[in-house]
Parts: structure tokens; sequence; C-alpha cells
């Protein structure tokens, strides 16, 4: 296939976009060449400036669990922009998308509308200190909560030291306060507990990891950390960014009957358009302002656009659960496929999947957590996704993010992804 025009417009880009991107991992530094720009997309189908169409397999990251220009939300979206975009006051449809998610979610009596993950995830972790009393969080190698100051810190010289920053920008003071344990091990984070009694206000994980590939917690590990929350009046925080309103109704507390004591949402519940969450008990939300002294606000909050795509898409879900074993299959089907692929090339490889993400990893060794994902082979992986790019096949530009199937992909869809890899040469 040829990019000349994603080529040219991407030269463009750089000369008024740092990097010529608006986030980082689409300017294809992790596999080279250039990105690709889109023109626009239906169903599973992106088409590109060049006229090329691509299957997709990133789904915007997450929130396109319908496919895109899925039709109730676009109208939903037309109908509502008709009658004003912002007004930075309530409307209606914010409760009415609040009442059907807390209704789908376990363990949650209120939400707050934020306009990104980023912002729902540090707004979490500012309720769990002001909550708590406490100032310290722990969060886990590998697992990605936005570019707050918080989360950009990467590990000590041990498990009981504390992290410092892997942004110029965050400092040292900030990173006093996050402290690292790696992830499915839960021993790690007893010793970080004991080093640190009765100063951690929160633990954050994403339950199933999406930014170092798809990780899939141990049951003795999700397990433990609750335990070891409860036990230690820690707050747990799921970052259900991408996993919410994904792996099932209820997310993936659900998923993995687990009971998080604060949720952050984006991605699905606002079908496509910026938006994140955060959701817990009444007995914690009501410590955030205006009914208690945890500050928090947004102008954007809410905004009625992303309120009326939220509703239809999370409106759709609700009423056809189905949707979601449809996507499991389908995710089982290519896995499945993958697998037979894979072992006649006689390649190392192993492939994570948990519901409608799954991860391919060029290594001997099982991915559990960020180290042994980082053990990938990152050259061969470059063949892999530009091979498939060149059979119109669109993968993540990047070995440690998750894939996004979204239920539009047909099985002829999935035959010719499959059949891309069986002419692949590595």
């Amino acid at each position: 296939m040829l990019y000349q025009r994603s080529s040219a417009l991407f030269k463009e880009a750089q000369k008024y976009i740092p990097g010529g991107v608006n986030s980082p991992v689409r300017a294809f530094k992790a596999v080279g060449g250039d990105p690709i720009f889109v023109k626009h997309a239906s169903g599973a189908y992106l088409y590109d400036e060049d006229g090329n169409r691509l299957i997709d397999y990133i789904a915007s990251w997450g929130p396109l669990i319908l496919g895109h220009a899925y039709e109730p939300v676009i109208n939903a979206v037309i109908d509502k922009a008709k009658k004003g975009t912002s007004f930075g006051m309530p409307t209606q449809i914010e409760t009415e998308l609040a009442r059907l998610a807390v209704s789908m979610v376990p363990n949650i009596d209120k939400i707050r509308f934020v306009n990104s993950g980023t912002e729902a995830c540090m707004s979490a972790v500012r309720l769990a200190r002001g909550y708590t009393g406490k100032d310290k969080i722990i969060k886990f190698s590998g697992c990605y909560h936005g570019h707050s100051d918080s989360f950009l810190i990467q590990a000590g010289s041990g498990a009981v030291t504390f992290g410092s920053p892997n942004s110029p920008g965050v400092t040292q003071g900030t990173a006093k306060d996050t402290l690292l344990a790696r992830y499915n091990d839960l021993e790690s984070v007893h010793q970080i507990v004991a080093a640190n009694k009765d100063e951690i206000a929160a633990v954050i994980i994403e339950p199933v990891a999406g930014n170092m590939g798809c990780i899939i917690p141990s049951n003795e590990f999700i397990n433990g950390l609750r335990n070891i929350c409860t036990q230690e009046n820690i707050l747990l925080i799921f970052d259900e960014v991408m996993t919410g309103f994904r792996l099932g109704r209820g997310g993936a507390q659900e998923a993995l009957n687990i009971d998080a004591d604060i949720l952050c949402f984006g991605k699905v519940i606002g079908g496509g358009l910026p938006v994140g969450a955060f959701a817990a008990r009444s007995e914690i939300m009501t410590h955030l302002a205006p009914e208690g002294p945890v500050y928090q606000a947004g102008t954007l909050s809410g905004n009625p656009l992303a309120m009326a795509a939220g509703l239809a898409m999370l409106s759709e879900l609700d009423q056809r659960p189905e949707i979601f074993d449809s996507l499991a299959k389908k995710t089982a089907y290519l896995h499945d496929s993958f697998d037979e692929v894979l072992n006649k090339k006689g390649i190392p490889y192993h492939i994570n999947r948990f519901g409608s993400m799954i991860s391919l990893h060029f290594t001997e060794e099982p991915v559990t957590d960020f180290e042994s994902s980082a053990k990938g082979n990152n050259d061969m992986f470059k063949k892999y996704f530009h091979g498939m790019l060149d059979k119109g096949i669109y993968l993540p530009p990047s070995a440690f993010e998750s894939y996004f199937l979204n239920d539009a992909l047909s099985y002829q869809d999935l035959d010719e992804t499959i059949s891309a890899l069986e002419g692949l040469t590595f």
C-alpha cells in the first residue's frame, strides 16, 4: 500500500505540532515510518488520506466497541449539537447517563463526569487522599493512568524505595509520594505497605492492564490486593478507563468478581467523544465538592455532546449484553487462529487475551508484568506491524499496547487478518 499523502501530511504537521502528533504513540516512533492519517471511518474500517481501507484493531484505543460511526451514537450527537454544544450549567442528560452507569456497575452509588481518563484518575487519587487523610499512593510498573504528575514515576533502586520522575517537569516532591510495585507480585505490595505503615491512601491499578500489552491479573494477586487494602484501610482504585463497559456491563469488577473502592472510567462511557468519570460509594463521594472539601471542577465536565454519545452507547450495551459474548468469541477465534499460524512458523511468542482485549508478544517467556513484556523482540514486532499494515491491517503501533476489537468486525475480517499473518515472512 502507498501512503504518500499521509507522509506529506505528517511533514506538514511537524511544522506546527510537537512531533507532528497530539499524542506520542501516534508518531510511529516505536515501529518506524510515518503515521497514517485517517480521513474517515465506518464500522470495522479506517479509510486513510491515500484511499486505503484498513481493518481496525485499536477502535480509537477502546471506546468504539460497536464500531466507527455507529448510527445511534452519531444521531444522538447530531441531535444534541443542534440544541447547543456547551452551557457550563446542569443538564438533564448528565443525570440520565449517571443513573444508567450506576445501575450497570457494581458497588458504586454516585459518579462525577470529567473530560478525560487522565483527569478521572488524577481526581480519584485526590479524593482518596482527602478521604483517608494520607498522602502516598502505590501504582504498578507498566500501568498507565494518564499524564498527571503523580503517575509519571519510574522505579527506584528497590521495592521499598521512592520512585523518581520519568518525565522532566515532574518534581521530586511529587515523586516521593508515589510508590511502585510490580504487577502480579503481591509480595512487592506487602513490602511497600510494611515500609510505609499508615501512610498509604490508595492503590491504583489497571485491573486488566492494557499499556504493556494485555496483562491479566492472577486470582491470587488481585484478591490479595483487595485483602491488603481492606486490612490496612487503603482505598483500592480500579482504573477502568479501558476495561469499563468493555469487559462486561459491570466492567472488570464484574469480570474479576472484585469490588474496588473508587473506579475511573473513560473511553466507552463517552461513545468516542472526550470524556472521563470517577465513581464510588456515597460515603466516599460525599467528600467531593460541593458536598465536601475535596475540590474538583471543569467547565466542560458533563458536556452535552459527550453525555449524548455516552448515553446512546451505554443504552445499547445495557439492552444487548450479548455483545460482550460476541466480542469475546471473535477475540478467541483470532487468538486460536494466530496460535495455529505462529506455531507453524516456529516463532517464539505469547498471546494474552481477556474478553475483547488481546496482545501478541514475541518472547519465549509468559508475559505477566512490565519486565516480562519488555523482553519481547521489538525488531520482530516492527516486521510484524509493517507487514500487517501493508496487507491492510491496522494494529497498535507499539508492542506495549493491547488490541481492542470492535463488534463490527466480521469473521471475514478476522479471516483476512489471519491470512495476512500467514503471508508474513519474519
